[in-house]
């Protein structure tokens, strides 16, 4: 979810908001709970890897070091009695030079979880916790009752993958910073941390190598994504590159797709998009012809700035794109009374900022002194679903005009798969938008994919009695494009009836659409 204009700063710039080696014992850690299958509990082999009890605020881990590296070690606990506890889950904390904090939220699959892949979840904003995703979207559970409770989500992801939850980048929901000057305003250096916690993480749990790694993520999670695929890229071939491969620590990870969902990957072409999106003859059409003139006026302008943040990218040329381009084109939203992630939905924003009462629930949830202990988490911190200064910093520092599209060509090259998917009641990642960038970028799949026509997103498992999908009125659920074979290399997915949140929106065609991605089945 990208962060709402009312959350950010006095400019009219609308933004809505997104393991472990031999230890001194051959004994398990007192607080870790009997693993319900033998693999997990392998300790791993790493010589330079160290593992010790200790304790945070009186809340027990296991925290781990590595010697590559220094400036990073990993605290682990077993929660119990949350969320799903039918499934083995950890929580914890990624710390940085001993100042910065990133949480995680760990759930192993419900179906095989030695030999399921991993993903790795990430919400956007950039500012937003990713416990949206967790209890609101695809996690095991979702919140109900003002937050006093959970309830279990059948249609979570975990049902054929171990997802991963993650905090990031530091200051962003249960994650925490120790001093004003460690702040993270961009997505490069966000991706060294994420890199630097996945290494950790593999090499205390060297089972969840043995499947591969997925990067998913939403909204502000387009720019996310692709520097976090391009980091570990990098990382995994300067990692075989070298001679002494059978010595170190590290270790490659297996990534073999990216998946983002509604996201800002390429603002130059989809912030163009808006007037075709919202304005008639659109079947979404949410603002009157006087507001459609002007916002078409405005687009030359924004993308003159735009052009010149890609061409020289810098915090002195990207934030003038900024400020003009979020007040000018998604400025009038603000004034149409209708959620700007579900233009089907009206919205007070005034009252509710991000439209949902359930990101107020989360809070509430999340909040409570017994989650919070049981989680590891510091019991004097606030959660917040979005957090203003991380939204401001990463505005200021011009971040969010980055064309990371650029990075997805390489990303491609390297065997990577990447899947797009949209729903199509989503105003402020629109699915025209999304589309039209990968249409328009130049990669080995360009003339296939520019030549495949749509076809119907099949839904084999989801015709049952009690299905909740819901279906336009000739029965489809969404539209296919895509290039290379199975469910694609390169793979566009537009769904209906479902605005920025899809997994919440339509969970039951989240989740076989994501089933089928993972085992790159073809998806029409």
């Amino acid at each position: 979810m990208l962060a709402p204009k009312s959350l950010l700063l006095g400019v009219a710039a609308l933004l809505p908001a997104v393991v472990f080696g031999n230890s001194q014992s051959d004994q398990q850690i007192a607080f870790m709970p009997s693993p319900p299958s033998s693999s997990l509990s392998e300790k791993p082999h790493h010589p330079n890897l160290k593992i010790q009890a200790t304790s945070n605020n009186g809340i027990a881990f296991e925290r781990i070091t590595m010697a590559e590296f220094p400036e990073y070690a990993i605290r682990v606990r077993s929660p119990e009695g949350l969320c799903d506890p039918t499934v083995r889950q950890y929580s914890g904390y990624l710390d940085i030079s001993e100042t910065k904090h990133l949480f995680f939220w760990f759930f192993e699959s419900r179906d095989r979880p030695e030999s399921d892949p991993v993903v790795l979840w990430l919400n956007g904003g950039p500012g937003c916790s990713s416990s949206t995703g967790l209890l609101f979207e695809l996690g095991p559970c979702n919140v109900r009752d003002q937050g006093k409770d959970t309830e279990p989500n059948p249609h979570g992801w975990n049902k054929q993958a171990n997802v991963l939850f993650l905090d990031q980048p530091v200051n962003v929901g249960y994650s925490y910073a120790e001093g004003s000057s460690d702040s993270v305003s961009d997505s490069v250096t966000a991706a060294k941390d994420v890199h630097a916690f996945l290494q950790l993480f593999y090499a205390r749990f060297p089972t969840y190598l043995k499947s591969g790694f997925h990067v998913a993520a939403e909204s502000y999670g387009g720019q996310y994504a692709p520097n976090i695929a391009t980091r570990i890229i990098k990382e995994n071939n300067d990692l075989l590159s070298n001679a002494q491969l059978s010595s170190t620590d590290k270790v490659v990870i297996p990534l073999s797709t990216v998946i983002i969902g509604n996201g800002l990957t390429d603002p130059l072409v989809q912030f163009a998009s808006v007037p075709d999106y919202a304005c008639a003859p659109s079947p979404y059409a949410i603002f009157d012809e006087t507001t459609c003139a002007s916002i078409r006026a405005k687009v030359p302008t924004c993308e003159r700035l735009q052009q010149f943040c890609y061409s020289n990218p810098s915090r002195f040329t990207c934030v003038p794109a900024t400020l003009y381009c979020w007040s000018s084109i998604y400025g009038p939203i603000q004034n149409a009374n209708k959620n700007p992630y579900d233009v089907r939905q009206g919205c007070d924003r005034s009252v509710n900022p991000l439209c949902y009462d359930e990101m107020n629930w989360i809070e509430n949830y999340l909040n409570r002194e017994d989650i919070r202990s049981e989680l590891g988490v510091p019991s004097d911190l606030k959660f917040e679903s979005c957090n203003l200064d991380v939204n401001r910093a990463f505005q200021m520092s011009g971040d969010n005009m980055h064309n990371s599209a650029s990075l997805i060509p390489d990303i491609l090259s390297s065997g990577v798969r990447l899947l797009i998917y949209a729903g199509e009641d989503d105003f402020m990642c629109n699915y025209l938008g999304n589309e039209r960038w990968m249409m328009a970028l130049k990669t080995e799949f360009s003339d296939e994919f520019q030549h495949k026509a749509h076809k119907y997103f099949s839904r084999y498992s989801l015709d049952g009695s009690n299905s909740t999908v819901v279906k336009d009125s000739k029965g489809h659920v969404g539209m296919v494009r895509s290039a290379g074979p199975g469910a694609g290399n390169f793979t566009f997915v537009s769904l209906y009836e479902s605005g920025h949140m899809v997994p919440h929106d339509q969970p039951e065609i989240a989740s076989e659409l994501i089933n089928k991605w993972l085992q790159n089945q073809p998806l029409h």
